[in-house]
């Protein structure tokens, strides 16, 4: 899987993803910084790849945005300390990974994690 993380998420998840065999960039590798939120979606869309933000303006980018599928995880967790960010990511990806696949927001929490299809004007 591809993936694309935004300043809220610890490179240390970057690595984790890297380190387990998914292609995995950091904004702040490529000194993105301060970009936009559609920005983002759109390098993720360009890229093909997978969102990772606590940030959650992505759900109602997701559900409004009709040119492209973006994946995108939203973390919802009290713990945003790496380690539970990755543990918790693990668990979502080991159980539902082939999911993301559409334009989609998965939701991931404590305990739980959700996903929310959105239809899409690429068919």
């Amino acid at each position: 899987m591809r993936f694309l993380a935004d300043m809220g998420v610890s490179m240390r998840v970057v690595e984790w993803l890297r380190d387990n065999g998914h292609d995995a960039i950091h904004l702040r590798e490529e000194r993105l910084e301060r970009l936009p939120n559609g920005e983002i979606f759109v390098k993720a869309a360009r890229e093909k790849r997978i969102v990772l933000t606590f940030d959650l303006d992505f759900g109602e980018i997701v559900a409004f945005s009709h040119e492209a599928r973006v994946p995108v995880i939203v973390f919802r967790l009290r713990n945003t300390r790496a380690a539970h960010v990755i543990e918790r990511l693990a668990s979502v990806l080991a159980a539902s990974g082939n999911l993301l696949d559409t334009a989609s927001v998965m939701a991931v929490e404590e305990s739980r994690h959700r996903i929310r299809r959105f239809p899409s004007e690429l068919g």
